[in-house]
């Protein structure tokens, strides 16, 4: 099994207990808790917890949920939501309970997602042992592409956000590109924020900006309502995989799971019916379907990928909404950088054997960089939302977890749990496939010089023609 690592400058307190290890097997029973052996030096509280799990949740996905409805219709989009809200939540659930099955069997208190991965297929069938090592390698590079990919596509939302508001209050365009590259600074100085429990009050603030910029969003979305017979209640075939995308995106938070779960005061909280990742859940479905229903009822065929993109830029208040939920978006990136930099800082130390706090901070520089860099090299970055939705969210959301759980639980495994893992390692797949060659056919039309040249010549002549 690879070292494991506590998240950094949250590293183990050498253990003050030591008469516990001295009944740690009296009368043969194994009394190891590790959730007492686990001491941090800033835990998280529940509440911590769950704010970073709404904001990791709460972020630039739900802009895209009327234009997931657009694909599905509107009642199939509320049942399909919750559909999705259920799997990804399930999935997450089942993570973290492999997790502390395993913390228990290995005498560890803490584990990330790729240790859980590693641990599980180390210690499960006999023909999962030799794929440990590479199961723990495909883990960390799907979560950090993933993660990567979307601290890109952050930046160029921001970006786009400001640089419409600039248009309109000076009366010409700027090139996108250069509200990216005035970003880093501002994302450099960010991602200095030394840990989860430092960066907490950064997520209660990207919180109450994304609250008020979304409460705005709404009162647009419900001014004069068309009826409900103007929209289509069911969606085609053919549309469903981005619906599909959108909505794994804009839900999914499994790379975010096991670094909040390792760094909680009280880790048993997490789960449960009303535990943390229930309760955050089931608030951001609400929300998702809200805004989804009625940003599409209100805007129809109209509906644009981001939903303040449709808000009158000439409003005062839709000029508010757009900058705060433009800044909730740039806090957030805080936490998504995270996961980016837990991954590639544990690969330098299992490498390097002299690693210092000025090594940490240059990989922060150097990792932010390069996201800005290819954010200001592809500024339509979009149509790869969806294919990171399709393809890195549906293998690391939906189908490794349940995997997992059979590794985990190989010697008791039931009917009920095969059939139920099966089915939903199918639709995972399904998702995989049909998501990923959608998105792909996306990103081709996005970049396909003769469709560019087409709608240029199409545009030249819809023009009205003037003396």
């Amino acid at each position: 099994m690879s070292k494991m690592k506590e998240m950094s400058d949250n590293k183990l307190r050498p253990f003050k207990f030591q008469e516990k290890s001295e009944v740690a097997h009296l009368n043969g029973i194994d009394y190891f808790d590790p959730f007492l052996d686990r001491n941090l030096e800033h835990p998280t509280t529940n509440g911590e917890t769950l704010t970073h799990l709404l904001k990791a949740s709460l972020g630039t996905g739900i802009l895209a949920m009327p234009l997931a409805f657009q694909c599905s219709g509107l009642i199939t989009g509320i049942f399909a939501t919750l559909f999705v809200s259920f799997v990804c939540t399930y999935c997450s659930y089942l993570l973290v309970k492999c997790a502390h099955t395993l913390y228990r069997r290995t005498k560890v208190s803490s584990m990330s997602y790729a240790d859980v991965a590693e641990v599980a297929f180390a210690n499960g069938p006999q023909w999962s042992r030799k794929f440990s090592l590479i199961t723990r390698q495909s883990v960390l590079w799907l979560l950090f592409v993933t993660y990567f990919g979307t601290c890109s596509v952050y930046t160029v939302i921001i970006a786009s956000n400001f640089e419409q508001l600039f248009a309109h209050h000076m009366g010409y365009k700027l090139d996108l590109r250069l509200f990216i590259l005035i970003l880093l600074i501002p994302l450099i100085l960010l991602s200095y924020v030394p840990n989860l429990k430092y960066l907490a009050p950064v997520s209660m603030v990207a919180n109450l900006l994304m609250a008020t910029g979304l409460g705005i969003t709404f009162y647009y979305t419900l001014c004069e309502v068309p009826n409900i017979s103007e929209r289509p209640a069911v969606g085609t075939l053919e549309t469903f995989p981005t619906f599909f995308c959108l909505t794994v995106f804009a839900m999914e938070a499994i790379g975010v799971v096991m670094p909040l779960e390792n760094n909680m005061k009280t880790p048993r909280s997490f789960l449960g019916v009303f535990g943390v990742l229930n309760i955050g859940m089931g608030c951001v479905t609400i929300v998702y379907i809200l805004l989804g229903f009625f940003g599409y009822l209100k805007y129809g065929e109209a509906t644009k990928s981001s939903i303040t993109l449709n808000l009158p830029t000439e409003d005062l208040a839709a000029q508010v909404a757009k900058i705060c939920i433009s800044l909730a978006v740039f806090c957030t990136y805080g936490l998504q950088f995270f996961v980016c930099l837990e991954i590639m800082w544990n690969k330098i130390e299992e490498t390097f054997e002299r690693t210092t706090i000025l090594h940490n901070y240059v990989l922060r520089t150097v990792l932010v960089i390069a996201s800005v860099l290819i954010a200001v090299a592809v500024p339509t970055i979009g149509p790869f939302i969806g294919l990171i939705g399709a393809f890195c969210f549906s293998l690391l959301g939906i189908v490794v977890p349940l995997i997992i759980e059979f590794a985990t639980y190989w010697d008791e495994v039931t009917v009920w749990m095969a059939a139920r893992n099966v089915v939903l390692i199918a639709v995972g797949v399904l998702a995989l496939v049909f998501g990923t060659a959608n998105s792909i056919a996306d990103i081709v039309a996005a970049y396909d010089p003769a469709q560019a040249v087409e709608c240029a010549i199409n545009s030249t002549l819809t023009q009205p023609i003037t003396e």
